[in-house]
């Protein structure tokens, strides 16, 4: 039976870092790269970026629709990514955000999540905004599988503000609400929760609170967009120890260069390393 995916994070991040890495296929880097947007052009840049990245750091983060809007090829790619990144010793999160009610999100679900599944990963990212009921297929069929969830919680788009921060009866955000929700899935779990939330490095400290998660917090933002690591201990305070930072283009700009790569890889995980010491 797979160990919980909380007791694999740890593990994993303990190993090697908290810093997670996003394999991002997007035209313009494939441009950058000197690669053709085309399937050839795609696999070439992510299993470049898988080769480099993967043995690296603790969790990698391929984004499906980069890879989805190049057809079946590109899925067959995103499917050679996971194999590899696996084989290299990280945990796969994938970005699809997924949100849906009932088969649909139970094939979803059966999809990224049951282990015998062709694109089966250690964790997906899933939207809630359908109600945090709807959630519940995913989070049945993470736990029987031992793989884990993020929920979308205060996302850093402006435009994420007028639904995530409006205030429900009980005076609560909506944003607060979905982190109480996810604490009370990772109540008594042991070393960490299986369930995590997304939330925007570069948004406002105290949008959220976050203290009695007792699960992993996946925020995006770091480098290219903006954050660096005084706005991660700006943001997250005292929860930087359950942090997932994540950076993309900023370690991606320096490929195709495997060497280049690696120096990058490096100095994200050396710059984020402080915050969180031994584990999760």
């Amino acid at each position: 039976m797979t160990p919980a995916f909380g007791a694999r994070l740890v593990a994993a991040t303990t190993a090697r870092g908290p810093l997670c890495a996003g394999i991002d296929p997007h035209p313009a880097l494939l441009d950058n790269w000197g690669y053709d947007r085309d399937p050839a052009g795609l696999e070439r840049f992510a299993l470049r970026a898988t080769e480099v990245l993967a043995p690296r750091v603790a969790v990698v983060k391929p984004q499906s629709a980069l890879f989805e809007a190049h057809g079946a090829a590109g899925m067959g790619v995103l499917q050679r990514v996971i194999e590899h990144a696996r084989a290299a010793g990280a945990l796969v999160l994938l970005d699809v955000k997924r949100g849906d009610i009932g088969s649909t999100m139970a094939g979803y679900a059966a999809a990224y999540l049951d282990a015998g599944g062709a694109l089966a990963v250690d964790a997906i990212t899933v939207s809630p905004y359908l109600g945090f009921g709807s959630l519940w297929p995913v989070v049945d069929t993470a736990r029987k599988s031992g793989a884990g969830v993020f929920v979308l919680s205060r996302t850093s788009n402006p435009e994420s503000a007028a639904v995530q921060l409006a205030r429900l009866d009980d005076g609560r955000t909506v944003a607060q609400s979905i982190v109480d929700e996810v604490a009370e899935c990772n109540v008594g779990a042991v070393p960490c929760g299986d369930v995590g939330v997304v939330v925007g490095a570069t948004t406002t400290p105290g949008d959220v609170d976050l203290t009695a998660l007792h699960g992993p917090i996946l925020a995006p933002g770091f480098g290219a967009q903006g954050a660096g690591v005084d706005d991660l201990r700006r943001v997250f305070g005292a929860n930087t120890q359950r942090l997932l930072p994540v950076a993309a283009r900023s370690i991606l700009a320096h490929g195709p260069d495997e060497q280049k790569l690696a120096a990058a890889v490096h100095r994200a995980a050396a710059a984020v390393a402080p915050l969180v010491g031994t584990g999760l």
